[in-house]
């Protein structure tokens, strides 16, 4: 089954249409972040939303941990889905659900040793949708994501065993490596954003 594919940092209407056009289902709209590539101002992500056709996921990424300024972004931009990349309280996830019912919420999990395969459990019913990635919040100017490296798949095949949600690979995917990552798609990814009954997509 062909997998989903999500690409980031669309920073123009020329740029998001070449990714439609060559199969990507979703696009990846940076909003401000402290560090990492394709950052564009609200007003820019809002114009794309508006252009992207339907059946085209639109990702509003943000590093913003208050359900405030989160619910702010995301009715300015309009964008379907929220991808957080900082970690925030469960809280905040139940009043992005009591504000914005529709949109969907995916969780960056941020993969460096065995200990993210529990906290990706603990998470996972909170959400719609996981992202494992390669960045590190703990660093002291933080590192969210556009990092290009390649974390352990190992740990990310435990989180994909371990929780009943959608995954998302991240981190280092460039052409030598990606056929690598659809061939254990099985092992990677499972269940689409809308509707788990599937298993073997992104």
């Amino acid at each position: 089954m062909k997998p989903r594919v999500k690409i980031c940092c669309i920073e123009s209407i020329a740029e998001a249409e070449i990714a439609i056009n060559t199969g990507a289902s979703t696009l990846g709209l940076v909003s401000e972040m402290t560090s990492g590539p394709g950052v564009i101002m609200e007003d820019e992500i809002a114009s794309l939303v508006r252009h992207t056709p339907p059946g085209v996921a639109t990702f509003l990424l943000t590093s913003k941990r208050t359900a405030t300024e989160i619910i702010t972004q995301l009715r300015h931009t309009g964008a379907n889905t929220v991808q957080l990349t900082d970690y925030v309280p469960n809280s905040v996830y139940a009043e992005l659900r009591e504000a914005l019912p529709n949109v969907k919420i995916v969780q960056v999990i941020h993969v460096s040793g065995q200990e993210t395969v529990l906290e990706a459990q603990k998470i996972a019913p909170f959400v719609d949708a996981l992202l494992l990635d390669s960045g590190n919040p703990n660093l002291s100017v933080k590192g969210l994501g556009g990092t290009r490296i390649r974390h352990d798949w190992s740990l990310s095949r435990q989180i994909v065993m371990n929780v009943e949600v959608p995954v998302f690979l991240a981190g280092g995917l460039r052409p030598e490596n990606v056929g690598e990552a659809v061939q254990t798609r099985k092992a990677l990814w499972v269940r689409p954003l809308h509707g788990r009954e599937n298993r073997g997509q992104t």
